[in-house]
């Protein structure tokens, strides 16, 4: 074997074992360009490109404000409640120039959309979820000069939203970090990529926060002066007011939601973590099936090594969904706007009223720990080789008596609330789990 060859042998299976070792490996995060995720020209079907779609075709036409653009009608079309509002004051994205703790830029979502708006900005800026390639980008001029158009991005985006912040694939991200009095983070004081494990301590640096959380403290509110040591997380403790930091009449809210803030750290990650499911899956069989043809072995057979790449995102999607390792909360949660509500009514729920959206805010996020994506087009466009073992596995850990360590904060009362949840709101899982009762 010559040297060349030998480097090459190297390299691939270098890609192979970081695969294996937990982690996303380095092959997937070099791949996802090419097939069989082609993630740059591949269709999609996400929500902003059906809307661009009833655009095009005179089904739907969006209305220009003066001070808003389009981002009121954009809002209405793609069903986004104005209770999500979330307001980012650090330099950290786009339209950076147009970010100051004085005009924060403000970020809406729904489960499959997040849209950001900035005052005097060039463009609404979008990321919607597409039930096969993930997180997709997009821009939307803001004048009425011509007809509006959904500009999609070709890779510039990926520069900070394809990373291992984001699992390695194209994905979102809730950043926190010491912001001076201009918004510019201070990268040498760190940042936290923040979720529902993240220590609270940690959480919503560069972000306005409004609602109240007792005695815990967050990194919200408040600027940074010198380096973390003398951060003052008290000044932007409990805050319900915003209006002596900036012009909050210049939003559509004067709020920036303590329970949206929670809700979207969840949704980020646990996006993230469908979608990188979904690329390994799908490029674990496409290296098998092309080894297939190499080592003449039968079409559809799947290698032991693709099956070992898909358990392990088995086993990442299922500490997603059930919440594992979330942080406690020591104090009382509660938000400044109707949003807490208006989640919770977008259900569903089951025979006795009861949702995965149902929401605890006193020891932590969910009521009943189950990710309420298990009900996204996302979930539901996995491919069948890992959606399957994902919920044949979920019900087995629900039915148990007894349950490994690493899903023991699940009472068995509440294992057996979220089992009879998704019996009654899930048809895949009343099907999996009638057909097992039968078997026994």
């Amino acid at each position: 074997m010559n040297r060349v060859r030998r480097l090459v042998l190297i390299v691939f299976y270098g890609f192979t074992f970081l695969t294996y070792d937990g982690a996303i490996g380095k092959a997937q995060y070099d791949s996802y360009e090419r097939p069989p995720i082609d993630y740059l020209n591949a269709e999609v079907h996400d929500p902003v490109a059906r809307l661009a779609e009833r655009i095009q075709s005179g089904e739907t036409k969006l209305e220009f404000e003066p001070s808003f653009g389009y981002l009121r009608s954009v809002l209405k079309e793609l069903d986004i409640p104005t209770s999500s509002q979330a307001l980012v004051f650090s330099k950290t994205s786009l339209q950076l120039t147009r970010i100051s703790p004085r005009r924060p830029r403000a970020l809406y979502f729904n489960d499959d959309v997040y849209v950001g708006f900035c005052q005097r900005g060039d463009v609404l800026e979008f990321a919607s979820t597409d039930s096969r390639q993930g997180a997709t980008f997009y821009t939307l001029e803001q004048n009425d000069e011509d007809e509006p158009e959904f500009i999609r991005d070709r890779g510039g985006c990926l520069s900070c939203h394809a990373s291992s912040r984001t699992q390695n694939v194209p994905g979102y991200l809730v950043r926190s970090v010491f912001a001076d009095a201009a918004g510019r983070p201070k990268l040498g004081s760190g940042t936290f990529t923040t979720d529902q494990t993240s220590d609270f301590h940690d959480r919503w640096g560069g972000w306005y926060v409004t609602g109240q959380h007792g005695s815990m403290r967050h990194m919200g509110n408040a600027i940074c002066v010198d380096d973390e040591a003398s951060f003052d997380r008290d000044s932007g403790a409990n805050e319900m007011d915003l209006s002596d930091r900036f012009n909050t009449d210049a939003y559509l809210s004067p709020h920036s939601d303590i329970v949206a803030l929670m809700v979207l750290e969840h949704q980020t990650q646990m996006h993230n973590a469908i979608a990188s499911a979904n690329y390994e899956t799908r490029q674990a069989l496409h290296q098998s099936y092309q080894m297939n043809e190499l080592l003449e072995r039968p079409e559809g057979f799947i290698s032991d090594s693709a099956t070992r790449r898909i358990a392990a995102s088995t086993e990442r999607v299922l500490r997603h969904l059930l919440m594992c390792e979330e942080f406690v909360l020591t104090d009382a949660v509660s938000g400044s706007t109707s949003f807490a509500d208006d989640f919770e009514a977008r259900g569903p729920v089951d025979g006795h009223g009861r949702s995965l959206r149902e929401l605890n805010l006193q020891t932590r996020l969910f009521e009943y720990p189950c990710s309420y994506l298990i009900y996204s087009d996302a979930f539901a466009g996995l491919p069948d080789e890992i959606r399957s073992p994902i919920l044949s596995q979920l019900i087995e850990i629900l039915a148990a008596d007894e349950v490994p360590d690493e899903y023991a904060h699940l009472s068995k009362p509440t294992r057996t609330a979220i089992l009879s949840i998704l019996r009654d709101t899930l048809p895949e899982v009343q099907q999996m789990v009638l057909a097992s009762n039968n078997a026994n």
